[in-house]
């Protein structure tokens, strides 16, 4: 076989060569059709399949929120049972699962392993690295369906499509008033401000 470019190559050594040795190992035998994932056991590879498919068939009795394996299902019932059995030796705090628990301690602990090397700023999850890097990278991967602005965080995404529903997410506290941009909110309280100065 013949390959004009070298990443070509690569892939095809990757999927062909290195999961034949695997399967001749006898280590692991069931490969996923659509990645170069290589399973020990085939109800792994059903469920690693679901990614591709999309399936997701266990749902929530309480939310309707569906899952595409049961483990994640029983660990999201816990939301709803109000379970919290991993409880925090330094204070008040419990917690619904264990890695929760353990993201918690660092708070109490001051460890902050997750090092940006941008700048001297310093997580004590890696999620948080993760989101901060893109302030260095540029990276916005999340885009706007509508209007094709993009964002660096899901949750902004979000919050900028309420918007184009028309949902009105800054409200005074003073009065009944709501609005869809902070600076709105920011311009109308100066209403309150003066009539309080008065």
């Amino acid at each position: 076989m013949a390959f004009l470019r070298k990443d070509h190559l690569n892939i095809h050594i990757k999927r062909r060569h290195l999961v034949d040795m695997k399967m001749l190992s006898g280590k692991r035998s069931h490969q996923c059709i659509h990645c170069d994932m290589v399973f020990s056991y085939n109800t792994h590879l059903e469920t690693h399949m679901m990614i591709h498919t999309g399936k997701i068939p266990f749902k929530c009795s309480q939310c309707g929120k569906s899952f595409s394996q049961k483990q994640n299902l029983m660990s999201h019932m816990k939301i709803h049972t109000g379970e919290r059995p991993y409880k925090c030796s330094q204070c008040d705090k419990a917690f619904s699962h264990e890695q929760t628990l353990k993201t918690h301690m660092k708070i109490h602990t001051g460890e902050r392993p997750y090092q940006c090397s941008q700048c001297d700023k310093a997580f004590s999850h890696e999620q948080n690295l993760i989101r901060h890097m893109k302030i260095h990278t540029g990276e916005k991967p999340y885009l706007c369906s509508q209007c094709e602005k993009s964002f660096s965080r899901k949750d902004f995404l979000k919050t900028h499509l309420k918007l184009h529903n028309g949902e009105k997410l800054y409200h005074c506290s003073q009065c009944d008033k709501s609005f869809s941009k902070k600076f709105s909110l920011i311009r109308h309280r100066k209403i309150h401000d003066k009539n309080a100065n008065t």
